[in-house]
């Protein structure tokens, strides 16, 4: 009978470790993974710009009790929202009638010269017509 050095029993003992973990990760990674569910809010609102300072009580306007429906106002109502002119609020109907409603009153930014300062000024006077969930 032939005996095995510990070099070879080292050597034969790591191929079997190997081999077992090779076996391992091949039949337990035939698993699929479980899908995963993400749920989100409808909107976010930013009550003021970080790092600036409170505008004084003068400069706050009163909120308005009538929201803006950016899917159904014609250009006239939309001239009546802060910083939409005549050409801004044209660029709001014709994104609108190309793309078709605004599915979150945050697609607004979707329209061009629209960035997220002027959407600032107008998230809470604008709507899509949605009821809030």
């Amino acid at each position: 009978m032939m005996k095995i050095s510990k070099l070879e029993l080292l050597t034969l003992l790591l191929a079997a470790v190997f081999l077992a973990f090779t076996a391992g990760w091949f039949l337990g990674g035939s698993r699929q993974a479980e899908g995963v569910r993400v749920e989100t809010q409808r909107t976010l609102r930013q009550a003021e710009p970080i790092g600036a300072p409170a505008p004084s009580p003068s400069e706050q306007t009163p909120a308005p009790t009538e929201l803006i429906n950016i899917n159904t106002a014609d250009a006239q109502t939309l001239q009546q929202l802060p910083g939409i002119g005549e050409k801004r609020a044209q660029d709001i109907i014709d994104y609108r009638t190309e793309h078709g409603p605004f599915r979150i009153p945050e697609d607004l930014t979707k329209v061009d010269g629209i960035g997220e300062g002027t959407l600032q000024g107008l998230i809470d006077r604008i709507t899509t017509g949605e009821e809030p969930q």
